[in-house]
């Protein structure tokens, strides 16, 4: 599973469920168009710890598990 523990799949699922807002912090991707403050909507976690999210600029990338980062918004 790609050096990822079942406990943190399940706690990223738990903490990132269907339909969670979001903002991004930062991306280590280098040919990315989204930039920190960007926000969406979580669509799924899967079992590799890849957050996947509808982001409102139109953009689908996914938050990678110990390489990308973002915050849940509570408005």
């Amino acid at each position: 599973m790609f050096g990822i523990s079942k406990e943190i799949i399940e706690r990223l699922k738990k903490q990132y469920p269907a339909g969670t807002r979001v903002e991004l912090v930062s991306m280590n991707d280098t040919y990315r168009e989204l930039v920190p403050g960007e926000k969406g909507t979580v669509l799924v976690v899967d079992d590799i710890g890849t957050i996947h999210v509808n982001w409102d600029c139109g953009s689908s990338l996914g938050i990678a598990y110990g390489e990308d980062h973002c915050r849940k918004i509570t408005e």
